[in-house]
């Protein structure tokens, strides 16, 4: 069992900035996959970004250039720094691991852009 925790939600003006950090309960190093995940009401699940080692990072097309996807391998945490943030990007955001051919997600924390 892993135990993700998340943090760092919460409200934001279009253009502003947010960090989301997620804590997991066994070293990153565990893990084959670490992603982040967002989901509004209605629409599916999607995938903001990913990363199997921390150099090799895949981000969504709508975030590339405004999101950030960093493992500190010292704090142990899966962080996402959201920059230029849109209304767009308003959803809960939910770390993701894979461990042991399992998939794991934390509790999920609400991000919402508006003025």
């Amino acid at each position: 069992q892993v135990q993700l925790v998340e943090s760092g939600g919460g409200s934001v003006q279009p253009g502003g900035s947010l960090r989301l950090s997620c804590a997991p309960s066994l070293s990153l190093s565990n893990f084959a996959l670490t992603a982040w995940y967002r989901q509004t009401p209605g629409k599916e699940r999607e995938l903001v970004a990913t990363t199997a080692t921390g150099s090799d990072i895949w981000y969504a097309a709508g975030v590339k250039g405004r999101f950030i996807l960093s493992r500190d391998n010292v704090k142990n945490t899966l962080d996402l720094q959201m920059n230029d943030l849109k209304p767009d990007d308003t959803a809960v955001y939910s770390c993701y691991v894979a461990y042991d051919g399992k998939p794991y997600w934390g509790q999920g924390t609400q991000v919402t852009v508006s003025y």
